[in-house]
């Protein structure tokens, strides 16, 4: 049998695109080397999130403890909280696999599932081997949504037990005494978070940049940062680590700062996060022309490679490395290929979170990116000590902050939100960005009292000169400014 596509990997991209497939009644060959979900449900997104998701309610009630009944103890084992994070994938896996064996079961005419190794052995051939059988298999096109693992280090002894990538985070025995992360960008921020929210490991970050999260605005790190400092994080900022060896269980390790200092220090367990490389070796790229770029992505066109019946998805085709951008993007190629969609993908409204403390969730541009571009922009922010939802829980560290253009039109160019429940506020500005609106709309819905969100409707009422609340009476509160490449202006005052 010739499939109308073959889809090597399992993961959030291979996966979207299998089932989009079926939906347009297409026949399709489903491989996966290792494991359906691949590192979104394993080792990334799932995995991690649970375990923040643990660490935040942990720390939460050592704090009501100490709040109300001092003389009592609260604890936790690291094997615990690995049973919960397992629970978690379990659950997910259940969904995902469950509906492989239907899918396998009721729609055997047109879908086919292998557990083996896939090459690419023409531009209409895949090679699978499943144990010690071989099979050459004839396919009409391909998709490559292999995925990516985590960037290793010369020199450095990673063995996934004392010094792990996030691969080996799950093989600790027990929470580390201290952990020194290798990396201050958002995998490396996010453990050192949970790790610190737990509450029996010291954490340090080593870092090059000058700030944490250095792509971010100053206004978003200064928070995160901040909240680091309290919790007992260290950040090595401005350094580079000379060397790192394994001594009696342990590992040393040594630092350099750009003025030159040097300190030697000793810790328990480490975590290298230093991003992710694509997974692209033995798939027999290269025998069928397909261009690699220096960075290790597929050179692609809206997916397309340039073997035309090539396409690719996922992490080995950009370095946005998101669970939400592989379905998209291998939703995205299976329309494009069978011409249910001539529109290329957009990435201007992709929604990010970062579990960090405070939450921090993101949408289109930030003020560096704008500024970098030259764009001359509005921008107004509301801190949560405004919003009356965030008085009431008693947690009002954190901010909204959306950017528009600077005319009359005011369409919407990003937003960020610091603070608890910002990932649940930012759907609604992604979905007018998308749609290439300006403010009023947002200022025109009416939202639940009291929620998170009312900040934003009141962010767009300063824009718009309606607030209920004006900016020059609560100063650093509230802000409504326009900037461009020179800098800002003072706040602009509506009440006159």
């Amino acid at each position: 049998m010739k499939y109308d596509v073959c889809i090597i990997g399992a993961g959030p991209a291979g996966y979207a695109a299998a089932i989009r497939a079926l939906d347009l009644n297409k026949s399709v060959l489903l491989i996966e080397k290792e494991k359906i979900g691949g590192a979104g449900l394993y080792n990334g997104a799932i995995s991690s999130k649970t375990f923040w998701e643990l660490s935040k309610d942990i720390q939460t009630a050592r704090k009501r403890l100490a709040q109300y009944s001092p003389d009592q103890h609260f604890s936790v084992t690291y094997q615990q909280v690995l049973t919960q994070v397992r629970g978690g994938i379990a659950n997910r896996r259940f969904h995902l696999e469950g509906q492989i064996e239907s899918l396998v079961q009721q729609e055997a005419r047109l879908f086919r599932f292998l557990k083996g190794t896939a090459k690419i052995v023409g531009q209409h051939a895949v090679e699978v081997i499943t144990g010690t059988e071989r099979e050459v298999i004839e396919v009409e096109n391909i998709v490559i949504a292999t995925g990516s693992s985590p960037r290793k280090i010369p020199n450095i002894p990673i063995d996934e037990k004392i010094i792990v990538t996030s691969d080996g985070v799950e093989n600790f025995e027990n929470f580390p005494k201290s952990l020194v992360i290798l990396g201050a960008g958002v995998i490396g921020c996010e453990w050192a978070t949970i790790f610190s929210n737990f509450g029996y490991t010291s954490v340090n970050i080593i870092d090059k940049a000058e700030r944490i999260l250095s792509f971010e605005d100053d206004d978003v790190t200064d928070v995160v940062e901040a909240n680091m400092k309290k919790q007992g994080i260290t950040v090595h900022k401005k350094s580079n680590l000379l060397s790192m060896r394994i001594v009696d269980g342990e590992v040393e390790y040594i630092i350099e700062y750009t003025d030159g200092r040097k300190e030697m220090h000793r810790v328990e367990k480490v975590l290298v996060s230093v991003g992710r490389i694509p997974n692209t070796k033995n798939l027999g790229l290269e025998d069928v022309g397909i261009t690699i770029l220096p960075n290790g992505n597929i050179d692609n066109i809206d997916g397309q490679t340039n073997v035309p019946n090539i396409y690719v998805a996922g992490d080995i085709s950009s370095d946005v490395a998101l669970v939400n951008v592989a379905e998209l993007e291998g939703r995205h190629v299976i329309e494009k290929m069978f011409g249910v969609s001539s529109h290329p993908i957009t990435y201007n409204n992709v929604s990010t979170i970062m579990f960090v403390q405070p939450e921090v969730a993101g949408v289109g541009m930030n003020e560096k990116r704008a500024l970098k571009d030259k764009i001359s922009y509005k921008v107004v922010k509301i801190r949560y000590d405004m919003i009356p939802r965030a008085i009431a829980m008693r947690n009002n560290d954190g901010f909204f902050k959306i950017l528009v253009t600077n005319d009359n039109e005011m369409k919407i160019l990003g937003m960020r939100a610091v603070g608890v429940h910002a990932s649940s506020a930012i759907q609604a500005v992604a979905l007018l960005i998308s749609m290439d609106k300006g403010v009023e709309e947002l200022a025109d819905m009416i939202h639940p009292h009291p929620s998170i969100i009312e900040g934003i409707q009141e962010c767009i009422r300063m824009l718009l000169g309606t607030s209920v609340l004006k900016p020059q009476f609560f100063k650093g509160m509230l802000t409504c400014k326009s900037c461009d490449e020179n800098g800002c202006t003072n706040d602009i005052v509506y009440l006159r």
